[in-house]
């Protein structure tokens, strides 16, 4: 269609009485009563837009307050598992004549209710075993040392490694093999 066509046929639509308008017999009494209803539903849509705006800045709203008190008491839960460690490392302490052999049985049970408080939290224990393959993911290597193993593989670990849902929180600091 060319663009003259276009204009014609529109020019001839605004000279051709429209049979839904004032000139098919409608008076200016239902015209104007139209018009009413028309801004009356006008102002109803908008009052439903305005109340719609308003249901989402209060969901947002509420869904920061929700992130709020996640992040201030996301700690409590780890917390109120350590507090039974806290009760043993005092109640150990309060004994002043303690022998060494108790002293050690107080401390092995004090580092199981540590170790499994962190469990309980998923904070996991990464101690690869001497011959593991070193994984940079969950390993440094501080040192590469000549060993008569595998080469890349764990020949000690100065410090273990934590990780927390599957997060490194800290990498296990360990030596490996060199290449032969």
């Amino acid at each position: 269609m060319s663009p003259d066509t276009s204009t014609d046929d529109f020019s001839r639509r605004q000279a051709e009485p429209n049979p839904d308008g004032p000139a098919a017999g409608q008076s200016a009494e239902g015209a104007q009563a139209e018009i009413i209803a028309l801004q009356a539903r006008n102002t109803e849509l908008a009052d439903q837009y305005l109340r719609a705006q308003a249901d989402v800045q209060n969901a947002r709203r509420r869904a920061d307050d929700e992130i709020t008190k996640a992040r201030k008491f996301a700690v409590e839960a780890f917390a109120e598992s350590l507090l039974p460690v806290t009760d043993s490392l005092e109640a150990g302490l309060a004994i002043k004549d303690a022998t060494p052999e108790q002293i050690r049985e107080g401390a092995e049970a004090t580092l199981r209710q540590l170790k499994s408080a962190l469990e309980r939290n998923k904070v996991i224990e990464v101690a690869p075993a001497a011959g593991d393959k070193f994984d940079p993911h969950l390993h440094q290597a501080i040192s590469v040392v000549p060993a008569a193993q595998e080469p890349n593989t764990v020949v000690g670990v100065l410090q273990k490694g934590y990780t927390i849902n599957d997060r490194v929180l800290r990498p296990a600091l360990v030596t490996v093999a060199a290449s032969h």
